[in-house]
């Protein structure tokens, strides 16, 4: 079908939000790779155990991502509405969600590390490195969901350089202080992981004070409104909650399934414990790639639905799941001719590599698929349909993924790759699904009375949203 769509003014929009969200996470993706590469000169029984620690941050992040979702939705909308009452309201509501989930995982990190790393794995060796490395890291996760917050505020409102800078402070930190408090150098102490544990904490104090400085630097009127973040009401409240629950239960849930597939994955031998934790950490690139499309989403559907121009956004958002594709696809090509020297400098070798390579493959190829529904999901959720993704991701989770892992993993005894494989076997059915609900419109459900005033008389018309 031959349209006039306005792709110059479309891509141009896209770059603006993407590219420094892209160029923040491929920031961070370095860092944790440096990371890797010199806690890989200690041994891969430190790599392993590091890969672990990450996997309980990453169930933090699934505690907490809810409440970016929902909050993004809000921000998104309101700004399109140009309510700036309903943004400072929103911020802080989604802070303070946010920030007790943060402490809550500080304190299990810092007080049981030992139960925590009992959890992932059965190998005493990486569940003794593991615990020191968690008992310092911990203080970093308030501190890393307050960044995530405050990025999450800036990019929906125009100002998505500033996370940009936090990240770049933040990694140069992390890279240098590695340098020194691993190894020893400059007179300190060899630290070994610790050492990198607690170039992570300083590194995510510097990261927030670089962006809450800039903030106030450029006179962004939301995020050090302090005085207006607490003005809720309980209308607003329940609005928020009732948003928000669909998300929280999507991450919560799906991040607890992960966890069982860490803790099966986590009884492998050593060389495959190691390799994952090289794959999460290259995952990185993928999903930066994807975070960068997944905020575009967010902000392009979302302030559309919320100024009740409904049309724009539906013809925005189905050519955003497409685009995201079309970047994964080429990322994942250019990861695979360059696993060599890349898996090489990461410290894997021999078996190790070639389970490596394996997972990489296998998680290329699946995450075309993923990063797709993902973006769907996003688009969903910022259009203010927080129900749809959720259901059909916590479905086939938990009645198809999860008996797949356990029973080839733990009764079976089925070759890591095989297990690995199977943690994406739902991906191209919900593909199906989630194209379906896109095409037909019904995920538009706005929060603003300028969206609500527009959806009552709209119905999607592909050929009209196509001239936007």
């Amino acid at each position: 079908m031959k349209t006039n769509y306005p792709w110059k003014s479309f891509l141009k929009k896209i770059a603006v939000i993407a590219v420094p969200v892209a160029l923040q996470n491929l920031l961070t993706t370095t860092g944790s790779m440096v990371d890797t590469m010199m806690i890989a000169s200690l041994g891969q029984t430190e790599v392993g155990a590091v890969g672990l620690c990450a996997q309980f941050s990453s169930l933090m992040f699934a505690c907490y991502w809810g409440f970016v979702g929902g909050g993004m939705l809000f921000f998104s909308q309101f700004w399109g509405a140009k309510d700036d009452e309903g943004i400072n309201r929103s911020y802080g509501l989604t802070l303070t969600c946010m920030m007790t989930v943060g402490v809550v995982f500080g304190l299990l990190a810092i007080c049981f590390p030992e139960t925590v790393m009992r959890l992932y794995t059965d190998k005493e060796s990486i569940r003794r490195i593991g615990t020191e490395y968690l008992r310092i890291a911990g203080f970093a996760y308030p501190l890393t969901v307050f960044s995530m917050a405050m990025a999450a505020l800036l990019r929906c409102t125009g100002k998505v350089r500033i996370p940009l800078w936090g990240s770049v402070a933040g990694v140069c930190t992390n890279i240098f202080l590695n340098w020194v408090l691993i190894f020893g150098n400059l007179g300190a102490p060899a630290l070994g992981v610790r050492g990198a544990a607690l170039a992570t904490v300083i590194a995510q104090a510097v990261s927030c004070l670089v962006v809450l400085v800039a903030a106030r630097r450029s006179g962004h009127r939301y995020l050090l409104a302090v005085r207006r973040h607490f003005r809720w009401n309980r209308p607003f409240v329940s609005a928020y909650l009732k948003k928000c629950f669909p998300i929280i239960c999507n991450e919560v849930l799906i991040g607890l399934g992960n966890m069982v597939i860490n803790i099966v994955l986590g009884r492998q031998p050593e060389e495959a414990i190691a390799a994952l934790a090289v794959l999460r950490t290259l995952e990185g690139l993928v999903i930066g790639f994807f975070a960068g499309f997944s905020n575009a989403s967010s902000v392009l559907v979302g302030t559309e639905v919320g100024a009740g121009r409904l049309d724009v956004a539906y013809g925005r958002a189905w050519r955003l799941v497409y685009l995201c594709q079309g970047f994964i696809g080429l990322l994942g090509v250019a990861l695979i001719a360059l696993h060599t020297p890349i898996l090489t400098v990461m410290g894997m070798h021999g078996e190790s590599f070639r389970l490596a390579f394996g997972m990489l493959a296998i998680y290329l190829a699946a995450a075309l698929i993923r990063m797709g529904n993902w973006t769907q999901n996003d688009t969903f959720r910022a259009a203010g349909d927080a129900t749809t993704g959720t259901v059909l991701e916590i479905i086939f989770m938990w009645l198809m993924v999860l008996p797949c892992v356990c029973i080839s993993g733990l009764v079976l005894k089925w070759p890591t790759l095989a297990v690995f494989a199977l943690c994406y076997v739902d991906e191209p059915i919900r593909y199906v699904l989630m194209q379906r609900h896109l095409y037909k419109g019904k995920w538009i459900r706005p929060v603003t009375p300028e969206g609500r005033a527009a959806l009552a008389d709209w119905k999607p018309d592909r050929e009209k949203a196509c001239a936007e």
